[in-house]
């Protein structure tokens, strides 16, 4: 399971390389397997709604098993079913990059990351870079390895 220390050590990073490389204001959040927010961030000059898009960004992840990237990807391909999908969880996945499943050095879900107030793929960056500052996986780091070594399902 993650813990807030974890949480934590994303969205500070996540925030200090947004500062860094200079991005618009940025929202970070970090949940729980089941969906459950265990911290979350909105900087100064957010918009309002930055809450609710990090959290569908992180519950999409989950949600499908992959990135929030692919899970936008799969809505296009099959919007029809991603629609139901959609319905059937409240409105609550975002499908947009910026969303990351978080996973342990041993390839176990252990979270999901939202990052929102930039571009998809300047989302998707953040989010990558904060999980692997605080020590921790994404499923691009097990592709190839099998399904049971946590590998990333691809969207075929």
């Amino acid at each position: 399971m993650i813990t807030l220390d974890m949480a934590n050590r994303i969205i500070e990073t996540v925030l200090r390389r947004a500062a860094a490389i200079d991005c618009r204001p940025i929202s970070v959040i970090v949940v729980e397997p089941g969906g459950k927010v265990k911290a979350f961030q909105k900087e100064d000059g957010s918009s309002m709604i930055r809450f609710e898009m990090a959290f569908g960004k992180a519950y999409a992840a989950l949600a499908l098993g992959r990135s929030s990237r692919l899970v936008r990807e799969r809505a296009l391909e099959r919007p029809i079913f991603m629609r139901y999908l959609m319905g059937a969880t409240d409105e609550q996945i975002f499908p947009e990059g910026g969303g990351l499943q978080i996973r342990s050095l041993d390839g176990e879900v252990i979270g999901a990351v939202g990052v929102t107030g930039e571009t998809e793929d300047r989302d998707e960056e953040l989010a990558l870079h904060g999980i692997h500052a605080a020590g921790l996986k994404t499923d691009s780091d097990f592709e190839g390895m099998g399904r049971n070594a946590g590998v990333r399902l691809t969207n075929k």
